[in-house]
């Protein structure tokens, strides 16, 4: 123990120099005041925000630097922690090794069946810099107990955010963390096996096998809530990895963000791939035709635009290939030409003769022409059969009229689907209607052709090196024979040099531009997403570098996935790897057990995720009157919380509960866990259609220690088994 604490207080040692070394460079970076040239400013930023990632990586291995050691190799012990650390004296000798390193795999997957050349696996328990103990397994004997350490961190008390697992990951674990493709993975396991974790865990290995190429557009996390997200937000940082966008399926699309649900029926529908059919009939019925002509004053003659002209300008436009807005000038420039010719036609006496001179007759033309362009009552009549769209304006306009609804959903959607989709104006904006109206702009365009994010942006660091170079140039000496500044750097390679020095964070980048693109993306919870959500995501990620987390016997919304295959087929045929956690890590099986009936009753080909442990306390439920419901809940909860841990309430929507302990929906609960959890009216939770078994089977898999019921109507079959605490009552 004397020995190995001290090693360890020496790789801190190391690791506070480290620290120390590249402060001290940051500092000397932004006190270099040469300001010389543009290239000086520039390479002084690249090096202060280089210094800058150095130091942050390095104070996220302040706390559980060092978590383990192999023996048995021929060049000593090797120790393995959360970063590597090597002695520059002596050839880059690694003092400590990254977790992620292929080297440090056998620490997860070495077996007494299989020690990978291990004689013995030591497993450190520290708090903060002090080793408190170690346990060690020995390998060369046959012999492995790697149960001590697991169980000890699974029976710890829950905090308030998830923790990462790098010292007790698994062998199944480690196996799907280090894939080595980086295209579509899907982890499919039941609650409690740690599947998001392992996604987390993956995302920090991957950024560290593949950073080069990752780290430049970063990884977008979807999750299903916002209380999800907090929950884990900080594991990825705990890793050293800070390039991350978190984001639930209702801020997918960019400066819209929302959690309101719409009932079944719409959801259903709203998520459905027959919806782009829908939008593209939307869209196409607002490139309208005239049921009168409408008539164009010139100064000369009136023409009109009856819907004979309109309909082949329309063809013309859709033929172009290009977005709505975009097609509106070819729309308008078709109207042009056939009302200039028709212009001509009805003019007669003189001009018809000028017509067989071809000067005379190109003059002719130009000037008709001319006037069209210049005509108002030509453009209001292009606003009218060809107006500017919005996502938004799209789908109030579509969801509020029943005759536009009508239109689109022909042949489509059958009339009950349709009648889902209505609405009124000033209705909030749903988390379904995201993907819509990310599908309504990619059918429709930005409203100019330069109005993105992306290009706004550009054409601004352009001004700006424009600027930089003609105040460089105006401060040369004219007489003097000297390079100018544009003779070293152009507009456009000083324009990207200013990209580059953009001093917002890569996530705030990311997370403003609708047309960013990720390096890899998780989705967890995938089961609930729609197949129009799916449309929306594979946007973000042509790469197709994908980690996609879930259960599908949690599944809870109508249009969710009912098999991995038909939400990826169409994306990545044959090109997506499947895996499957199968043994629960959270819930002792006393929880698990009770869960598992519920689990059987969904469907009885499902298999519960088996347990690893035990815990000897038996779930309960307890019958109270109905006025002491809340009183109830309260005492009980009382009882049951720990001195150390979380504790959790979770109830049905719509039922208001003050018991002075969070109460939350299954739907909210989902993703997460606590110490102990008291459900309230179990029976009201799986009555609630279309999904009430998934949500009972998500609110019994929540507890890591202890499970209660509290219910004031007869308690479902699944659960009817509980036993009856002998605990104080109201």
């Amino acid at each position: 123990m004397a020995a190995e604490r001290e090693h360890i207080a020496f790789l801190y040692g190391r690791l506070d120099a480290e620290r120390a070394a590249a402060a001290g460079e940051l500092s000397g970076v932004l006190a270099h005041g040469s300001t010389e040239t543009t290239e000086d400013l520039w390479q002084r930023e690249v090096a202060a925000n280089a210094a800058s990632g150095r130091i942050s990586r390095l104070k996220v291995a302040d706390s559980g630097l060092c978590f383990g050691r192999l023996d048995g190799g021929d060049e000593g012990p090797l120790y393995v922690g959360r970063i590597g650390l090597f002695d520059e004296e002596d050839d880059y000798r690694p003092l400590l090794t990254d977790w992620r390193a292929p080297v440090a795999r056998p620490f997860y997957t070495a077996t007494a069946a299989n020690p990978e050349g291990v004689t013995r696996r030591r497993h450190f328990r520290t708090r903060e810099r002090r080793v408190l103990d170690f346990h060690d397994d020995v390998l060369d004997h046959g012999v492995a107990d790697g149960d001590e350490v697991l169980l000890a961190a699974l029976n710890a008390p829950r905090a308030d955010t998830m923790g990462d697992i790098v010292a007790t990951i698994q062998a199944e674990q480690d196996e799907i963390i280090r894939l080595g493709q980086t295209g579509v993975v899907v982890i499919d396991g039941g609650p409690g096996t740690g599947k998001t974790v392992v996604a987390l865990h993956r995302v920090a290995y991957l950024l560290y096998a593949h950073r080069e190429r990752m780290s430049r557009r970063g990884v977008l996390i979807i999750g299903p809530n916002t209380g999800f997200l907090r929950y884990i937000g900080d594991v990825l940082p705990s890793l050293g990895e800070t390039d991350a966008v978190f984001a639930t399926p209702g801020e997918l699309h960019v400066g819209l963000e929302t959690s309101v649900a719409d009932g079944s029926a719409a959801r259903r529908v709203k998520g459905g791939l027959a919806m782009v059919d829908v939008l593209k009939a939307a869209v196409a019925d607002r490139q309208e035709l005239p049921e009168t002509p409408i008539e164009i004053e010139l100064d000369d003659v009136t023409v009109e635009i009856d819907a004979e002209v309109a309909a082949r300008a329309r063809a013309r436009a859709r033929a172009s290939g290009v977005r709505h807005n975009q097609a509106r000038p070819t729309f308008r420039d078709a109207l042009i030409l056939d009302l200039a010719e028709q212009a001509i036609d009805r003019i007669g006496g003189d001009w018809l003769d000028a017509r067989e001179v071809p000067e005379l007759a190109g003059d002719l033309r130009a000037d008709v022409r001319s006037e069209l362009a210049r005509s108002r009552a030509l453009s209001v009549a292009v606003n009218r059969l060809w107006p500017r769209l919005t996502p938004y304006g799209l789908l109030v306009e579509l969801y509020g009229s029943p005759e536009r609804l009508a239109a689109a959903c022909d042949g489509i959607l059958p009339p009950e689907d349709r009648d889902a989709l209505h609405r009124e104006a000033g209705s909030d904006w749903t988390v379904s209607d995201v993907p819509l109206l990310d599908e309504s702009l990619e059918l429709i365009g930005p409203l100019t052709r330069e109005d993105t994010v992306a290009e706004r942006q550009r054409r601004a660091e352009r001004r700006y090196a424009r600027g930089v170079l003609e105040i460089l140039d105006t401060e040369e000496d004219p007489d003097e024979e000297t390079l100018r500044a544009v003779d070293l750097i152009d507009v456009e390679r000083l324009a990207e040099r200013q990209e580059e020095r953009d001093h917002r964070t890569l996530a705030e980048r990311a997370a403003a531009d609708r047309e960013w693109t990720y390096g890899h993306v998780v989705v967890d919870e995938a089961q609930e997403l729609s197949e129009m959500d799916w449309r929306v995501v594979m946007r973000r990620c042509p790469s197709r570098s994908m980690t996609i987390v879930g259960d599908l016997a949690q599944r809870e919304s109508p249009a969710g996935a009912r098999t991995w295959a038909r939400m990826l087929e169409s994306y990545v045929p044959g090109r997506w790897t499947y895996r499957q956690l199968t043994i629960n890590y959270r819930m002792p099986s006393e929880i698990m057990d009770v869960a598992g009936q519920v689990l059987s009753t969904m469907d009885p080909s499902l298999q519960a995720p088996k347990s690893v442990r035990s815990s000897g306390v038996q779930p309960w439920a307890h019958h109270c009157d109905p006025a002491a419901l809340a009183a109830t809940v309260a005492e009980l909860a009382t009882a049951e919380a720990l001195d150390e841990g979380t504790l959790a309430v979770i109830a049905p929507e719509g039922l208001p509960l003050d018991v002075g302990h969070p109460v939350v929906t299954p739907r909210e609960a989902k993703g997460l866990e606590y110490d102990v959890v008291i459900i309230v009216e179990p029976q009201r939770i799986l009555a609630a259609e279309p999904s009430g078994p998934a949500d009972l089977y998500v609110a019994l898999t929540r507890a890591t220690q202890r499970l209660g019921v509290v219910h004031t109507e007869p308690l479902p079959t699944e659960l009817s088994g509980l036993r009856r605490p002998d605990v104080p009552t109201t």
